[in-house]
Parts: structure tokens; sequence; C-alpha cells
């Protein structure tokens, strides 16, 4: 019995060892990313693309970069030497239609399609039918964290499984910062006197170009709020809600919820008591 014990241990280790060996996790498969070139696809939007090129030019630095077209894009996807950077229309379930803009990075590979593609994170950027054109004064922002986020995930598996949602946490560093709403970002929950109640001094609620003048200045020691839902807000749909320092550009807040009959787009009361939670610790 010993002996048998002895060859099957001789015998299964090798193929443990070699199962264990093939199983990589998204940062092993991302490893390569700085020495891959980043295709960036233009839309096929004048306006959105000459920003976006002009964004990219300015801030992208961790990998080698180049522009493509959507056509260039489908004959190249299949190939492993490259990453895109693409804009995507996202649908929900209950969705008739494409309700958001995302701002997807991807991995090209063999027999890749674009739902099977591995995606590295996404970027929640505006509404389909109707964007507010705020994307564009957040445009450069995203960039940052997008490519932040790539990096973390290069070196944490915790990162690129966990997503957005885990720089939450980052609140913790709020308590001294203020806080600017952009009045349309708010739920319709959140009354006068729900901000009476759970609104400190630090926290200000203005009108959205007010609000982007806190990103456009780099306003230091201030977070600004950027919400993204499609138009209509229908029940079954997803709303997209963050904190964005003005200064670093870095998230210190991301969340969503599906939206229903009780609970319509923007930031709820749940969120800010969410948010105070962190402020307090």
């Amino acid at each position: 019995m010993k002996k048998i014990l002895i060859i099957l241990t001789a015998i299964l280790l090798p193929l443990m060892a070699s199962a264990q060996a093939q199983i990589t996790t998204k940062k092993i498969k991302i490893s390569d990313f700085p020495e891959k070139t980043t295709k960036v696809v233009l839309t096929g939007n004048a306006l959105f693309d000459a920003v976006l090129k002009e964004e990219i030019a300015a801030r992208w630095r961790i990998a080698p970069y180049e522009f493509c077209t959507w056509e260039e894009f489908m004959n190249d996807r299949n190939s492993s030497d490259y990453y895109f950077l693409l804009t995507t229309s996202s649908q929900f379930k209950k969705e008739s239609e494409p309700g958001l803009d995302m701002i997807t990075l991807v991995k090209g590979g063999t027999g890749a399609t674009i739902n099977s593609m591995m995606e590295v994170m996404y970027m929640p950027l505006a509404s389909s039918e109707d964007p507010s054109g705020r994307e564009y004064v957040f445009l450069p922002v995203f960039l940052d964290i997008i490519q932040a986020h790539t990096l973390n995930s290069m070196e944490k598996d915790l990162h690129g499984y966990v997503g957005l949602s885990g720089y939450s946490t980052n609140m913790e560093r709020s308590n001294n910062m203020e806080i600017v709403f952009s009045e349309d970002d708010l739920n319709s929950a959140i009354t006068t006197e729900f901000m009476d109640l759970n609104f400190d001094s630090d926290i200000v609620v203005t009108d959205a170009d007010s609000a982007d003048d806190y990103i456009l200045e780099n306003t230091p020691n201030t977070l600004v709020s950027y919400v993204v839902a499609p138009t209509g807000a229908n029940p079954g749909s997803y709303c997209y809600k963050m904190l964005i320092n003005a200064e670093t550009y870095e998230i210190y807040y991301f969340s969503r919820h599906k939206i229903s009959k009780k609970f319509g787009a923007g930031f709820l009361p749940e969120d800010i008591k969410r948010i105070n939670s962190y402020r307090n610790r």
C-alpha cells in the first residue's frame, strides 16, 4: 500500500503542478500591456474624435498608442499584439436599445468577437441618446482613471476583479475636502429637508457648469460629482455615480444602482449616508 501511495504521489504531483501553472489571473493576462500598442478606436463623431485625439496625445503615457477606425479595429481585433480603447454602447436586459456609452479597454486575441474580448476595464461616459456635454469636461479625467486602474490591476488582482468601486475607500481621506454636487446629479429623494440634516458646510450644490469649472480649474481639495444614466432613466437600466478629485483626477467614490420605480437616477440618500460614513471614520 505504501508503494502504491508513493507511485500515485509521483504521478499526481506533476499533473497538479501543470494544472496550477495553466491558471492565469487577470494580472498575468494583462502583464504585457506596457509593451503592446493600444489602438484608440475613433467613433466617427468629428467633435468627439478631435477632443479624444487631443486628450490622448496630452495624457496617454503608459503604453504606445495609435489611432484607428472602426473598420481597422474589426480587422485587427484578433491580434494579440494590440489592446483597444473604444467607445461602446451598453444595453441592459430591460432596455429596448442601448442606453449608455462606455469607454472600454479590451485585449485583442485569436477568435475574439467584440463581446468575448477580455475586458481590462470600462468607464461610464454618457447617455447614448442625449449626452449632456459634460463628458467632454470629464474625458481627460476618465483617461487618467483608466491608466491608473490598469497599472493597479497589473500589480494586484484585487483591483482587476473588484473594479472601480474598490476606490470608494478613498473617501476616508476626504474629511477636510469640499464636495461639489451638480444639482442634476442628485436624485429627487434628496429633498431640502434631507440636505439640512445630512449636508454639512463642506457640501455644495450648484449647477452643472459651475460644478465642471472645479474640474477645468483643477481646484485643490475638492471632489466633484458626475452621474451617468440613460435618458429617461427607465426601470431596469443602471445609474453610475462618481466623485472625482478635481486636482488629481483620482476617483474617490464609485457606485451604481438599478433604476426602478422607487429609485430613479442620481445620488440616492443612501449614497450620501455612505459618503458621510466614510468621511466620519
